[in-house]
């Protein structure tokens, strides 16, 4: 019984730390492989950087850091499902359980056109 105990406590402790993360000091940090601050697939004409930075302020935590989801869908084919104008709409009036006015003003266009190229 000692042995199974252990074992169940181990276990748990485990994927509890596994789970645990809480390391948040890197998650604005733009990744390495991403020089460009525009995007190539819009002409060059979305700020890729801004729009990152847009996304993590309001909606990194339902659809996560990589955009495969959470508390919310995953975002990262978006764009082959929704035009650009259609995800305005979604962000500022809301759509299931998503609240209304996630991102206000120009932020607003600026993340419908990034996840609209999200394919």
């Amino acid at each position: 019984m000692k042995k199974w105990l252990l074992a169940m406590l181990f276990g748990t402790v485990l994927v509890l730390g596994a789970c645990g993360g809480g390391d948040d000091e890197n998650a604005s940090e733009k990744p390495a492989d991403k020089d460009d601050t525009k995007t190539e697939e819009n002409g060059g004409s979305v700020d890729a950087t801004a729009a990152e930075g847009v996304y993590q302020d309001n909606c990194l935590s339902c659809h996560g850091a990589d955009l495969s989801g959470g508390n919310g869908p995953a975002l990262t084919d978006v764009g082959s499902k929704y035009s650009s104008e259609e995800i305005a709409d979604i962000i500022k009036n809301g759509k299931g359980s998503m609240p209304e006015n996630m991102a206000k003003g120009d932020d607003v266009q600026l993340l419908a056109d990034w996840l609209a190229e999200k394919k």
